[in-house]
């Protein structure tokens, strides 16, 4: 052959490689084109793993509450910050040794699988990894040799989308413990009683055993059998050489746990809270405080079964600093009437609560002072005409009196004063909206001054806060990252700071409840600013107060808003006010020094002088409806200022009654009456009075 021939030949021979390396190459590249589009139109269902049980936890990371998923299976989200790093490490040890290195599948176990196979004609040795048992709970199959080779290909597909500790934790996660508990923190929380953040020897080999065969296992129905398979995940650990001989043996010694329910404090706010997670949040967290929460609970139960077997009450407590809410009892119980209803997000009305901010308003407009005189006395305005809640008028009274005894015509006096409409455009600013009735006008009216509107528990809560923050107003915090930004926020001005600060030191001289020593003649007991506020036919009744930095409201009445006779916000909510602050042991402050409380000349007084006797009820001219008549009526109570006063009607004197000293007058009959008061030094005031009804 000649060079020239041997050339040609070299460069035939050179092209036919070039060739079938560029089939080879072009054949490859449509291999993976192919892999790719059918991955991209056959990719695994990660589904199911996006559902997962939402946990709601308290401000330093203690299960609140738990929302379950399909079926009532309880699948909680695995969270690895918050796993014990020991039981993760075994669990790879045991499960997949080469878990961090191989692709999905892990060649060398399938080659000791077949092997071992090949040689016993029994499958000895299994080949799954951690993504392919992961890849097997996404989608459940049949454990058959086509299932095992889909488990694979989809294996490879989840390592291409997830990270390595993304598939842990989806493992973690849907991995099966028995019952309806899936994932490692159920399962930790349900036999164990705590979190998977620290874990003994024994109970990670539980964990690890569990998900092979959950039902034949489950540690409450087949102690032994869970036991055996324990012990035997306890010699892997020491072959694997992650655990000692020694550990292996105290941890077979470990009781086999039972199951127990699943916490479920603040259920209202926690189940709110987990509702509104986001899916891929494991849990959130949230500013409540689970062991003031668990104190508060029974309290509020206590009180509502003393109150009547349909009654039940709601308490809210927020701290000042960030708005954060760390308790929310929303009813006394879920065996209560009415105990699944929140009464915090309830509209109900405030009664009398909202009395200070009227006050505040006027204090701040310059349209009075805290010892402004005022009038108590009947007035008509319109349509409208209130009365004191104990049916007796006064006179005349301070702003301070008038607020301190809430008393109802100065409220509504002064409201007239500011403009109802106002006043309600200024709670609105402020984040607060008040609600009436569908049947009744949208336009404000007086009667807000004495609880004709409805408000929620949070929006009261966001008002007193106001109170107590210098006049500025911001939402309630449920969340830590909540908490932190009303921090940084400036706030909504409600009320100026020193019209705030005024108002707060008259409710601080509010009497206490029957029982309870004032906190001025008390060393230990904290100084309380609060109100307390009735609903007409008693349906509601609530106190707000400000202590130790702490927002308390309270409200206790009938979830369907039925009428309860004779229990005020003062005798039915105030005393649960108390109990509850008590239990925030806030730190005690001392009274404020005393003051002048002259009003300014301007502000003096809103009451012309007058000389003798001035008749207060029932004035000059008035129509009086009344009930009945005769001795068995209820009676009207007369009212006038002076000195040793003297009453008279037709002529003929009228007695004091001999236990509350008030003068009751009992008309015979419907028509005019004239009716005199004289004072001891013979003055006389005289009122021609008309009744009907009856």
């Amino acid at each position: 052959m000649t060079s020239l021939q041997a050339r040609l030949r070299q460069a035939a021979d050179s092209a036919q490689v070039v060739r079938r390396l560029t089939q080879g190459l072009i054949g490859a590249l449509v291999l993976q084109v192919a892999v790719v589009a059918l991955d991209a139109a056959l990719p695994p269902d990660l589904s199911r793993g996006a559902e997962a049980s939402p946990v709601a936890l308290d401000r330093r990371g203690a299960w609140l509450r738990a929302l379950p998923v399909e079926d009532g299976r309880w699948r909680i989200r695995a969270d690895l910050d918050r796993t014990d790093p020991s039981f993760v490490a075994r669990l790879i040890a045991v499960e997949d040794a080469r878990f961090w290195r191989h692709p999905g599948v892990d060649p060398f176990a399938v080659v000791r699988a077949v092997g071992s196979a090949a040689i016993t004609g029994e499958v000895s040795s299994g080949a799954s990894t951690l993504t392919m048992q992961t890849a097997r709970l996404l989608t459940p199959r049949p454990r058959t040799l086509p299932a095992k080779l889909v488990e694979m290909i989809r294996a490879v597909q989840i390592e291409a989308r997830l990270s390595k500790r993304e598939i842990l934790a989806l493992y973690l996660t849907l991995a099966p413990y028995g019952g309806n508990l899936e994932g490692v923190r159920a399962a930790s929380l349900s036999y164990f009683g705590h979190e998977p953040s620290t874990l003994t020897p024994g109970e990670q080999a539980l964990l690890i055993a569990l998900p092979q065969s959950p039902e034949a296992r489950r540690p409450d129905r087949r102690p032994e059998a869970s036991r055996r398979a324990r012990n035997q995940v306890l010699d892997k650990m020491v072959r694997a050489g992650a655990l000692s001989p020694l550990e292996a043996d105290e941890a077979g010694q470990e009781p086999m746990p039972g199951r127990a329910p699943f916490p479920a404090l603040a259920w209202h706010a926690a189940g709110e809270l987990a509702r509104g997670a986001r899916a891929d949040e494991a849990s959130v967290i949230s500013t409540l405080d689970a062991g003031l929460q668990s104190r508060l609970e029974p309290l509020v139960a206590r009180a509502a079964r003393a109150q009547g077997a349909e009654a039940t009450a709601a308490v809210l407590v927020v701290e000042l600093d960030g708005r954060a809410v760390r308790a929310s009892v929303g009813s006394a119980g879920l065996e209560r009437a009415g105990g699944w209803i929140d009464m915090t997000r309830a509209l109900r009305s405030p009664g009398s609560a909202l009395k200070p901010f009227i006050y505040a308003m006027a204090f701040e407009g310059g349209l009075a002072a805290p010892d402004t005189r005022m009038a108590d006395a009947p007035r008509r305005y319109a349509d409208y005409q209130p009365e004191n809640f104990d049916r007796v008028f006064h006179d005349q009274v301070t702003a301070r009196e008038a607020l301190v005894h809430s008393l109802n015509v100065p409220a509504v006096d002064t409201l007239a004063r500011l403009g109802p409409a106002a006043f309600e455009g200024r709670l609105a600013a402020a984040g607060v909206r008040l609600w009436r009735p569908r049947s009744e006008t949208r336009d404000a009216g007086l009667a807000i001054a004495l609880g004709g509107v409805g408000i929620s528990l949070r929006d009261l809560a966001v008002l007193y806060g106001a109170l107590g923050d210098g006049g500025l107003a911001r939402p309630l915090a449920w969340t830590e990252t909540q908490a932190e930004a009303r921090r940084q926020e400036r706030g909504v001005r409600l009320v100026s700071e020193a019209a705030a600060n005024e108002v707060l030191a008259i409710l601080r001289e509010t009497p206490p409840p029957a029982g309870v020593t004032p906190a001025a003649l008390s060393r230990g007991r904290p100084l309380m600013a609060y109100k307390t506020g009735t609903s007409y036919g008693f349906r509601d009744a609530v106190a707000a107060g400000i202590v130790g930095g702490h927002v308390i409201v309270v409200w206790s009445g009938r979830a369907d808003g039925g009428a309860r006779a004779g229990l005020t916000g003062r005798d039915s909510a105030l005393p649960l006010l108390f109990e509850v602050a008590d239990l925030l042991q806030a730190p005690p402050a001392a009274p404020a020094p005393l003051a002048p409380r002259n009003a300014p000349v301007a502000l003096d007084d809103q009451v012309r002088a007058t000389e003798g006797p001035r008749l207060i009820f029932p004035p000059d001219g008035a129509v009086v409806q009344v009930d009945a008549y005769g001795p068995a009526s209820r009676g009207l109570v007369l009212a006038a200022s002076g000195d040793n006063l003297a009453w008279y009607v037709a002529g003929q004197p009228l007695s004091p009654d001999p236990l509350s000293g008030q003068v009751l007058w009992r008309p015979e009959g419907p028509g005019f009456y004239d009716l005199n008061v004289v004072d001891g030094q013979g003055r006389a005031a005289r009122a021609q009075v008309r009744i009907r009804g009856g």
